[in-house]
């Protein structure tokens, strides 16, 4: 009798690897996975960068430096990779995986369509590439109330107003993530100012500039596009081993899908269109089912996202935050392996 729960895993994204995660890929994985993080050095030191182990082995938290993209992007994969590798195989069937934002890399050799090895190629360069955008960044946005229920009418007069703001010359201002309980807005710094300007009233915390971010998943990111195409080949990609559901909701399943075309999107639409992560989780555990979802480290800072967009759908009958907290003290649903209490239920 098979006595394995089905898993959902999903990729965390930028602004996880923290004070908190200093030198946590040390003192998790350097004993069993020194082959890995070695190649990982390896790779760093041909660029002519510092490599992961000092980066993770510093002597203190740098904001200026460890939230840079070219820092930040190689950390943690490298973090959600080996978390990944950790997960007991002989406990739980990985039946999915999806990601946030710069998490789709990790994804995708999470599900095989890339290697662990050739992952970190790209999440290291893509930190690099993160940097080539016009001027801009992002602003985050609250959108639900204190039990995690959408306030009336609140995402809609934002979205009203993005589609105003951007209609005025020289303003450019899109959606970039759709986090369910919380938006993700990026563009110019003449959209953002107006933005800034002009926002409604949100709930909780007060608008939020993400610091180092550049205008991610917009138009204004095609620079990183490119870049990304002309360095990263598709001979990389193969056939993914897990379906992989990525940032508009679509399954890239095994024998069915293109390594070419998941390429191209990749390094295309993943860069330049908005990531609804809210449906790709949605569509994840409407399709597969599982479980448990599963978020590898670094950090648990994901977990609210991941918990708001299952109570947007009233995933098994949770339909707000007390909701979510009792089945969690129940019968945990997610597993978040950045909490070492819940890092002992999955890993081995």
């Amino acid at each position: 009798m098979n006595t394995r729960r089905s898993a959902l895993v999903v990729a965390p994204g930028r602004g996880t690897y923290g004070k908190g995660e200093l030198g946590s890929i040390a003192r998790l994985h350097a004993a069993r996975f020194a082959d890995l993080i070695a190649n990982f050095d390896a790779q760093r030191r041909e660029r002519g960068q510092t490599t992961l182990t000092e980066l993770d082995g510093a002597e203190r938290f740098s904001v200026a430096t460890h939230m840079r993209g070219d820092v930040a992007a190689p950390l943690i994969y490298s973090a959600t990779a080996l978390d990944y590798l950790s997960i007991d195989r002989d406990r739980f069937d990985i039946v999915a995986v999806a990601g946030n934002s710069m998490g789709w890399y990790s994804a995708l050799a999470l599900g095989g369509a890339v290697s662990v090895e050739d992952g970190f190629r790209i999440s290291n360069a893509m930190g690099l590439n993160s940097q080539t955008h016009g001027p801009g960044g992002q602003i985050l946005l609250q959108v639900v109330d204190e039990d995690w229920r959408p306030v009336p009418g609140l995402r809609d007069r934002l979205i009203d107003l993005v589609a105003n703001i951007a209609a005025r010359p020289g303003h450019d201002l899109a959606l970039s993530i759709d986090l369910a309980g919380m938006l993700v807005l990026a563009g110019n710094e003449e959209g953002l100012a107006a933005l800034l300007a002009d926002v409604p009233q949100t709930p909780g915390r007060d608008p939020l500039r993400l610091a180092g971010h550049g205008p991610f998943h917009t138009p204004l990111m095609f620079g990183s596009s490119e870049k990304a195409k002309a360095e990263l080949p598709a001979s990389l990609f193969g056939d993914p081993v897990i379906p992989m559901v990525d940032g508009r909701g679509h399954i890239w399943r095994r024998f069915s899908s293109d390594p070419a075309a998941i390429w191209d999107y990749s390094f295309g639409h993943q860069i330049l269109a908005p990531y609804d992560f809210a449906r790709s989780v949605q569509v994840a555990v409407k399709e597969f089912a599982p479980d448990v979802i599963i978020l590898p480290g670094p950090g648990d800072t994901l977990g609210g996202a991941i918990a708001q967009s299952l109570i947007a759908i009233e995933w098994q009958g949770m339909a707000g935050k007390a909701d979510f907290v009792a089945r969690q003290a129940s019968d945990p649903i997610l597993l978040s392996m950045g909490r070492p209490e819940q890092r002992a239920l999955v890993s081995r």
